[in-house]
């Protein structure tokens, strides 16, 4: 997986709500979107963590199992030090990454 580029806080911080309806001009809307992004995020984190612990794997299940892996034991910690997916949607977000669109919007607007 790819170093973050900018560093992101990895504990939470109070911010101005303001910021986040600035785009959609509803505070909901912006939460529903952030939403969707961090399980994005999410996601693409679960398959990059599985395919780096899917390279450890071997056909013997016996006793290997019981003994740890120091190489995927250091993988697991560096993904669990890794920002939580909202905090990274929220950057994106007030970074201006985030393409939104609203197609009901859209249609009303027609």
């Amino acid at each position: 997986m790819e170093e973050k580029k900018k560093k992101i806080s990895n504990t939470t911080i109070t911010r101005n709500t303001g910021e986040f309806s600035q785009m959609t001009d509803n505070i909901y809307e912006t939460v529903a979107m952030l939403s969707k992004r961090a399980n994005q995020i999410a996601q693409e984190e679960k398959r990059a963590l599985h395919d780096k612990i899917d390279d450890f794997r071997s056909g013997n299940d016996a006793m290997d199992e019981m003994f740890e892996n120091r190489e995927q034991i250091e993988i697991v910690r560096r993904f669990e030090r890794q920002p939580k997916p909202t905090l990274e949607a929220t950057e994106e977000y007030l970074d201006g990454q985030i393409y939104y669109r609203n197609p009901v919007k859209e249609a009303k607007a027609k």
